[in-house]
């Protein structure tokens, strides 16, 4: 089966030190899948798995995706900061200091899956496979799961290959509010507030 056919790749990945450094492993072994694996006790998307031959973690250069509702990052997209690699080696890696295991144990994330993706947050929220629909060896879907929110866990693709397609840049977003500083035309430089609204909104 063909995987991200007629998806193009080029300048997909940060080629900076600190992505090769945190993340990036070298090519997984089908020893190293199977172990990752068991270790989880999930089966890995094919997507996945395809994709981390290929580069084996990494920051993408395009790291937001849309939501159909707000999240603790926006009001219609979340961010990641990088995408796990299948393996032990690199502390942001399935199988790493910070891999799926220390989230779920340390971090108290629910028991739903595979925390592949982290945010920039640094914690506080996480991208999941989610497998309790699909089961431990079927497709599973992406969510986001919002640890300042009482664990919410929000859908954000149908399946790996589908969220790694829809990753835009952050100026995708930037661009949709830009009507939110214009009014007819003409851009809004200040609000004149009433003195005594400004008094009560400062607390004298």
């Amino acid at each position: 089966m063909n995987y991200f056919e007629g998806f193009n790749f080029d300048n997909f990945w940060d080629e900076g030190e600190y992505a090769k450094n945190e993340y990036t492993s070298n090519p997984p072994t089908a020893e190293v899948i199977h172990s990752i694996e068991n270790e989880l006790g999930y089966k890995l998307p094919p997507s996945y798995i395809w994709l981390m031959k290929q580069r084996n973690g990494g920051i993408p250069t395009k790291d937001c995706h849309s939501t159909s509702i707000p999240t603790s990052w926006a009001e219609d997209h979340i961010s990641i900061s990088g995408i796990y690699g299948i393996g032990f080696e690199k502390k942001c890696s399935l199988g790493g200091e910070f891999g799926s295991k220390f989230w779920i144990e340390d971090w108290e994330y629910p028991e739903i899956g595979i925390a592949i993706c982290d945010c920039p947050s640094a914690g506080h929220d996480m991208i999941f496979l989610d497998y309790r629909k699909c089961g431990p060896k079927g497709e599973p879907s992406v969510v986001h799961v919002d640890q300042e929110n009482d664990y919410n866990i929000t859908f954000v693709a149908k399946d790996f290959e589908s969220f790694i397609k829809g990753l835009k840049n952050a100026e995708a977003y930037e661009s949709d509010n830009t009507d939110d500083n214009q009014l007819n035309g003409y851009e809004v430089e200040s609000v004149w507030i009433h003195p005594d609204l400004d008094k009560r909104l400062k607390g004298e």
